[in-house]
């Protein structure tokens, strides 16, 4: 079964930075995309950022400028670098990833459990 596990997480200050990462695991043929969403409380989920094969990334524009997507292909990872951060960041974020588990599986979207990111005084 695949998973994705997220950490990082954690209390920051406005104008802070922390670091995200999402590791995905078990059979895996192949991922694309992969990225970050974020839900807060009583708001919908919403784009934080993705990334393709290729290289391309899609950010959202409340973060556009602030965070920065990365990942490594060859350990099934992805990262979110996110600098500036203010209150309304404050959000549980989720990995996401589109799977294929063999060459012959459809691509499912799987989704990690979520990391806590609070950004307070």
């Amino acid at each position: 079964q695949v998973q994705l596990v997220e950490s990082g997480g954690g209390l920051v200050q406005p104008g802070g930075s922390l670091r995200l990462s999402c590791a995905a695991s078990g059979s895996i043929f192949s991922i694309d995309p992969m990225g970050w969403y974020r839900q807060a409380p009583g708001k919908e989920r919403e784009l934080v950022a993705t990334t393709r094969r290729g290289g391309s990334t899609n950010y959202g524009d409340s973060v556009t400028g602030r965070f920065t997507i990365s990942r490594d292909i060859t350990k099934n990872m992805v990262y979110l670098q996110m600098n500036s951060l203010k209150p309304e960041d404050t959000a549980v974020y989720y990995c996401n990833a589109v799977i294929r588990r063999t060459w012959a599986s459809d691509p499912r979207d799987y989704w990690g459990q979520g990391t806590q990111v609070t950004v307070s005084s």
